[in-house]
């Protein structure tokens, strides 16, 4: 960029190292956002176990069979 000017090779330089930068952040991330995918999922299991076997105590028929 001798003289001002903006070419080709000078905006596929600068493309190329955002995405270099881009795809280091993204690389260092994917861990921790799997980590968190996990516990997200593992605290969701656990809510629907327990409001369903609370549901599920609240609302239990009882049978009751007698012999004549």
């Amino acid at each position: 960029m001798s003289n001002g000017a903006i070419n080709r090779t000078d905006l596929e330089q600068k493309f190329r190292q955002f995405q270099g930068e881009v795809t280091d952040v993204a690389e260092r991330t994917k861990g921790y956002a799997l980590y968190a995918g996990v516990g997200v999922g593992l605290v969701i299991l656990v809510l629907a176990f327990l409001l369903g076997s609370r549901r599920g105590k609240r609302k239990s028929t009882i049978v009751e069979i007698r012999r004549l």
